[in-house]
């Protein structure tokens, strides 16, 4: 890697380090604490939110048609969701291993507290968990398949990509032929480590 591109990863790496110092003080404005999975407002905040809270009825009126038009469409969604997530675990558990690449831990990707905000009503709390789950799982899946790309095929793209996962910017360049075999055991060195 040249190293106006590793200047440049330090810099995305200094960049994430500051967001996670923000979302902690964020933390403190709105007066919520972790403890384990579960999130603990204080009683002040806890009223507040209640107070706001709309009640199911009353939502379930204000709603637009296309809203309610859409129902099954995205909850039909959850067939094929399950299905990758069942798939994907199958397959780092059985390929991973074969591999030697650490495996990916589903916890830290499907992530599914908004369901705890007091201020929600139970159709947007259920609504929250959907969504969590739904955008965890790809999380998931794209972290299993970027340690995949990482071990069988570590190298960027001719053309710009967008989206590109963590991992993408630290493959061997395109055309360095004569690097590519000491890249390739490096990378996958990585994943034993993850």
């Amino acid at each position: 890697m040249s190293n106006k591109i590793g200047e440049l990863v330090d810099r995305i790496a200094k960049l994430e380090h500051q967001l996670l110092a923000e979302l902690e003080q964020q933390q403190e404005e709105f007066k919520y604490m972790l403890e384990g999975s579960k999130v603990k407002f204080d009683e002040a905040s806890l009223k507040a939110h209640r107070l706001l809270r709309v009640a199911v009825f009353p939502w379930l009126l204000s709603s637009k048609v296309r809203h309610i038009l859409s129902i099954p469409f995205i909850y039909g969604m959850i067939v094929p969701i399950l299905f990758i997530d069942i798939m994907i675990t199958c397959y780092q558990h059985i390929c991973f291993r074969l591999y030697n690449i650490a495996r990916v831990d589903r916890s830290k990707y499907i992530v599914m507290d908004r369901n705890q905000l007091p201020y929600l009503n139970a159709i947007e709390k259920f609504n929250c968990l959907y969504c969590g789950y739904g955008n965890g799982v790809m999380s998931y899946s794209r972290e299993v398949i970027a340690r995949t790309e990482q071990y069988w095929c570590p190298i960027k793209h001719a053309r710009k990509v967008l989206g590109t996962h963590r991992r993408y910017r630290n493959f061997a360049a395109y055309g360095d032929g004569e690097n590519y075999g000491s890249e390739l055991i490096r990378l996958r060195d990585e994943l034993r480590e993850d």
